[in-house]
């Protein structure tokens, strides 16, 4: 799978997403019920035990500790969320927007907490913080190109090419829990996280990977959840576009329910004619998309993305893009519509002269 970004009319493939190293038909290696084989398993669990406290993190942000716990928990010290969100992976999304710039997405399965994604300001995250030099990080984190995930007799190697180690390294903080440290690559900043399960990983498969024994099964949601869904991307796409104008000093853009529409329309149209393009087959482009729906605009731009796990990482990889990056942050646009169909992701920027 790749992900794909596009910007006026420009194609960009971001290469070495993920593969699948199918190694399923092997058997699970088991030692044999034996003395000596049974002293050089105890053995090689002190060794790995040792090597992983040499290497773990110390959690003492409190965003990490909502990892397992229950919504009655999280009800009683942030309240009701702004909304709920159904994600493709099994979870719900609780989205809770704080003053200050603070935004947060709680996922929640069977009433746990098995995955965060967290960016803006005032987040507890010791011993790292947003805004934080990329070289900084490296003295806290263990940032490598291979992290591993051991689960029954499974196990699941997650590689990551330079590129990604640079943009989103994966960090191993317990053994099953890990997170993703998405960066500004223009400034080179921990810009969010993401903390997320084991389990939860598998089903996003955001990186290259080799595994023994068994792979989950990807949920495969109705037509009807894909309506929720989507819908919950859009708004999510919204906002953490607001949160990221507002850490660069930009103002926020408006909602406008016209403007979503055309770009959801777009969105459909590549994802159903299965192509990826600022243009349609019949060489429309976003200027005749607006005409067509009689949006009336001094400026107008275009961010389009496919193949992305959820709103945030496509988000992070429009921060990442110099083209998207000048979209999104530009000072000129007023309103946003953003349109989101399955994988498919559109946002429209149009400056509109106040009435």
């Amino acid at each position: 799978m790749r992900y794909f970004l596009g910007l006026a009319g420009l194609l960009i493939i971001l290469m070495g997403s993920f593969y699948l190293l199918d190694k399923s038909n092997s058997p699970p290696e088991v030692a044999p019920d034996n003395t000596v084989n049974k002293i050089k398993q105890k053995k090689n669990m002190i060794e790995t035990k040792k090597i992983m406290e040499r290497h773990s993190v110390p959690l003492e942000g409190e965003v990490y500790q909502w990892i397992g716990k229950n919504t009655d928990a999280l009800t009683d010290a942030f309240g009701k969320p702004v909304r709920k969100d159904l994600s493709a992976y099994g979870y719900v999304w609780w989205v809770y927007q704080k003053r200050g710039n603070q935004y947060l997405q709680f996922g929640v399965k069977d009433n746990k907490i098995v995955t965060i994604y967290a960016i803006g300001d005032n987040l507890s995250l010791e011993p790292i913080q947003i805004g934080q030099g990329y070289e900084s990080l490296k003295d806290n984190l263990d940032l490598l190109n291979e992290v591993t995930f051991s689960k029954s007799y499974s196990s699941y190697t997650f590689q990551l090419d330079d590129q990604e180690l640079k943009s989103r390294p994966l960090v191993k903080l317990t053994d099953h829990i890990f997170m993703q440290c998405y960066i500004d690559t223009f400034t080179n900043k921990l810009s969010a996280v993401r903390i997320v399960t084991g389990d939860v990983l598998l089903k996003h498969r955001p990186y290259a990977m080799e595994y023994r024994g068994d792979l989950p099964e990807k949920p495969n949601p109705s037509k009807k959840e894909w309506k929720r869904i989507e819908k919950g991307r859009e708004k999510q796409i919204f906002t953490i576009t607001n949160v990221m104008r507002n850490t660069h000093g930009k103002a926020p853009v408006k909602w406008n329910k016209p403007i979503s529409q055309v770009a959801f329309k777009h969105s459909k149209d590549m994802a159903v004619n299965n192509y990826f393009s600022h243009y349609s087959e019949d060489g429309a482009g976003l200027k005749e998309r607006l005409a067509a729906n009689e949006v009336y605009y001094q400026a107008a731009g275009e961010n389009i993305a496919a193949k992305y796990s959820d709103s945030p990482s496509a988000m992070n990889g429009w921060l990442n893009s110099e083209g998207h990056r000048q979209a999104l942050l530009n000072t000129d646009y007023s309103h946003l519509g953003v349109g989101v169909y399955h994988y498919y992701y559109t946002q429209n920027f149009l400056k509109i002269p106040q009435s």
